[in-house]
This record gives C-alpha cells, sequence and structure tokens, in this order.
C-alpha cells in the first residue's frame, strides 16, 4: 500500500487527471444512476478549492501590489479589461458564423410544454457597485470576487504606502514579511489539495455521465458537436493570440491544462481558480498581474458562455424556422457582450444570458427550456473555455509588460 501511494505521488499530475476522467466515463456508463453515490467525493474536491480561494486571491494579490508600482498596476488592469471585452465578443462572433454554417436545431421542433423560470438580472451597473462590498467580511463569506479583488487591493497598496514611508517603513516591511508567509503557507496547502484533484474528478465526471446518459446525448446532438466545433475554434484563436504574442503554445498549455481540465469536470470557474493562480505562478508570470486578472476573469471574462449565446440563438432561430437577420445578428454581438458582464457571479449565469438575449431580439424561451436538457454537457466546454481565455490574457498581457517592468 505504501508503495502504491509513493507511486501515486510520482505520477504527474496530468496524467492521474487523465485517467479519472476515462475512469469517470466508463464507471458513469456503467452503473448510471447508480454512480451517484460517488458524489461526496466530488463534493469535498470544490470544498477544498473553495477553501483555499480566498487565502490565495487576498494574499497574493497583496503581494503581488507590493511587487510593482501603481502605474503599472493601472496600465496592466486597463489591458486586462480591454482584452476581457474584445474576446467576449469576439468568441460571439465566432459562435454566430460556426452556428450560421452548420445551422443546428433544424428539423427540431418546440413541443409547447417546455417552461424555464430564469433569476432576475442585476445589470451591469449592479455588478459595477458589487466590486465595493458593504461589508469586508461578507465579501469573502459570500464569495464576492469582485469585492475580494477591491478589498486585497486597498490594503496592498495601503502597505506599499506604509514602506514607501519613513515614519511606518519598517512596520510596513514586518507587515508585508508576514503576508508573503501566509502566502507561501497557502500554496503549500494547495500542492496538497492538488493530490486530491484526480480522485474528485473521477467522481464528478461519473456521476455527470451517469446522471446525463446516452438519451440526453443523443436528444441534441446537433446543438453539442456545433457548440464544441466553435469552442475548438475559438480555442485555435487563442492559439493564434499566444503566437502573436510571442509566447510558446506547448508551454503555455502544459501548465494551462490541469485548471482546464479540472473546470471541464467541476463547471466552475471559480472554483478552479486556486488551479489557474497555480498554473500562472508555474508560467512565471507576475503576480501583481494574475492576482486580480484571473480572479476577476473567472467573475467576468466568459468566452465559452459567449459562444453558447451565439449557438443556443441561432438554434432557436432555426427550431422556429425564422433564420437570423444581419441586424439581429449584430443585437446578439452588443447584447451578449454587455449580458456576459452584467451577469457575472450569478447563480445560473448561462441561463440568464441566454434568455437575456434571446428576449431582445425576439427569439422563443421555450428553446433556453430546452437546452437545459444538455446544460450540464455544454458547460463543461464552456467553462474550460472560459478558464483557458483567463489565462491566454494573462499571458499576453503579462508579455507586453516585460520591457517596461522587470519580471518579479
Amino acid at each position: 500500500m505504501k508503495a502504491l501511494w509513493k507511486g501515486y505521488l510520482e505520477t504527474s499530475l496530468i496524467a492521474k487527471i487523465t485517467v479519472a476522467l476515462i475512469l469517470g466515463i466508463a464507471v458513469g456508463l456503467l452503473f448510471g444512476e447508480d454512480a451517484a453515490v460517488l458524489a461526496p467525493i466530488g463534493d469535498l474536491l470544490l470544498r477544498l478549492l473553495q477553501f483555499v480561494i480566498v487565502p490565495l486571491i487576498l494574499f497574493t494579490l497583496i503581494v503581488g501590489v507590493n511587487q510593482t508600482n501603481i502605474g503599472s498596476l493601472g496600465r496592466m488592469g486597463g489591458k486586462v479589461f480591454l482584452y476581457y471585452l474584445l474576446t467576449s465578443a469576439a468568441a460571439l462572433v465566432v459562435g454566430v458564423i460556426v452556428a450560421s454554417l452548420l445551422n443546428p436545431g433544424t428539423g427540431t421542433s418546440l413541443t409547447g410544454s417546455e417552461s424555464i423560470e430564469t433569476p432576475d438580472n442585476p445589470g451591469v451597473v449592479q455588478v459595477l457597485l458589487n466590486i465595493v462590498p458593504q461589508n469586508i467580511v461578507t465579501a469573502f463569506s459570500e464569495m464576492n470576487l469582485l469585492g475580494m479583488i477591491f478589498t486585497a487591493l486597498v490594503f496592498g497598496i495601503a502597505i506599499s504606502y506604509l514602506r514607501s514611508g519613513k515614519d511606518h517603513h519598517d512596520l510596513g516591511e514586518h507587515l508585508y514579511k508576514v503576508v508573503d508567509a501566509l502566502n507561501e503557507t497557502t500554496l503549500a496547502v494547495m500542492k496538497g489539495i492538488l493530490q486530491f484533484v484526480p480522485i474528485g474528478i473521477f467522481a464528478i465526471i461519473a456521476k455527470v455521465v451517469g446522471n446525463q446518459g446516452a438519451d440526453t446525448l443523443l436528444s441534441l446532438w446537433n446543438f453539442i458537436v456545433v457548440l464544441y466545433v466553435a469552442l475548438l475554434v475559438q480555442l485555435g484563436l487563442y492559439v493564434l493570440f499566444l503566437l502573436a504574442g510571442k509566447t510558446r503554445p506547448g508551454q503555455f498549455f502544459k501548465q494551462a491544462r490541469t485548471p482546464m481540465l479540472t473546470a471541464f469536470a467541476t463547471q466552475s470557474s471559480s472554483g478552479t481558480l486556486p488551479l489557474t493562480l497555480d498554473a500562472a505562478r508555474n508560467l512565471g508570470l507576475k503576480k501583481s498581474l494574475y492576482g486580480f486578472s484571473l480572479p476577476l476573469g473567472a467573475t467576468m471574462n466568459m468566452d465559452g458562455a459567449a459562444i453558447r449565446i451565439a449557438v443556443s440563438a441561432v438554434f432557436a432561430a432555426n427550431v422556429v424556422n425564422d433564420p437570423l437577420s444581419f441586424s439581429a445578428i449584430v443585437q446578439i454581438v452588443i447584447v451578449g457582450t454587455l449580458a456576459s458582464v452584467g451577469t457575472a457571479g450569478v447563480p445560473g449565469a448561462g441561463i440568464i444570458m441566454i434568455a437575456t438575449v434571446f428576449s431582445q431580439v425576439g427569439l422563443p424561451m421555450e428553446a433556453v427550456a430546452l437546452l437545459t436538457a444538455v446544460d450540464v454537457l455544454v458547460g463543461m466546454g464552456c467553462t474550460a473555455l472560459n478558464v483557458t481565455g483567463d489565462l491566454v490574457g494573462t499571458s499576453i498581457i503579462n508579455r507586453t509588460e516585460q520591457p517596461k517592468e522587470t519580471q518579479k
């Protein structure tokens, strides 16, 4: 048993996750809904990842802020926002083009019995207001990522101010060293959690496959295939972005594949955040950059969800045999881009975004209910692309900062 455990620890993480995915699919197909007995193991993984999100964001960002200057931080922040906005719009365009060429939903019809209740969309303004938490404690207890970023930035800047002043220089230095030590301690805890990731992924995949079964896959197979083709096209664009940014795709994906696969299994960009931050650290990116760009991306940058909006819109138009006009396509791109930001951090965000766009362009809400049957299957690929897009953008922006600031 000791030798088996030693062999497990020495095996590469990506190899263990790959085996876990294969075994999870096999167990799910073999035992069907009975595979749900493994659900607590998957829930444990999600709890462990959420357990380290708060200290990772807080300490990583505070340390990162103290390794750069405020001017550089503002410049990087502008680049991050611009990248997230442009890639979300590009993802919608990709989704519309691919779906228009492959025409998902042709021959499918609504029975009239489909219905769905969608949560209220808080809108962009409310999301922006949530950046400043009313209470620091609730910002962390309620996993308000935007509020957590704001808090870490404020205290990081405050510590930097103390360190640069004469009156409280020593106090600031001591406080920084404490935070830096806590950051390293959090990373040590993270290393232990990484060993459980493959086991948790195995349980999650087994449950998902067991619950979904082949019937769900076959019922809307054309929609699923078209969506994954669009996701692959967007992934190809990321490779081009990396090459243009003089970043080696092979080196990038070697580190990014673990959070990508974990996001695929868990369907949670926020839950995968600890692994995404770990990948950025392994890529040698600036803490001051990825400390806020990745938590922000997990909340606001949803390229995979944007593609899902576009493909869903074309699907719904084909179902009612009313192809989208050029003006409707333009509306989808504009409204979809704003919706991908405006629904940040809200449960059921994917359904909210699709429903928001459908209401704007006059598509049937019944189609939204129809698509919920494959919500899990499409959510897996979309979440993986969301995480990938965050890391790609952070890597490219990090590259543009190197001539201006020494790599820390």
